[in-house]
């Protein structure tokens, strides 16, 4: 189980590094915004999956 929690937190501080780097850059490019958006939005929606799934299994260790 400690296994899964580390996987878990793991993918979740890369998806964070990603974000942090990537969504300020399509934002400042000009015209990448309207082509990444989608992108954008999924990557977000994975990252909250993640935290919310995270913090559940977590729950489950003492």
């Amino acid at each position: 189980m400690n296994l899964v929690i580390q996987l878990l937190v793991s993918l979740l501080v890369i998806l964070s590094i990603i974000l942090v780097v990537g969504v300020p850059v399509t934002l400042a490019s000009p015209g990448q915004w309207e082509k990444s958006k989608n992108l954008v939005y999924t990557s977000i929606g994975i990252w909250v999956g993640l935290v919310i799934v995270t913090g559940v299994i977590n729950s489950f260790i003492i």
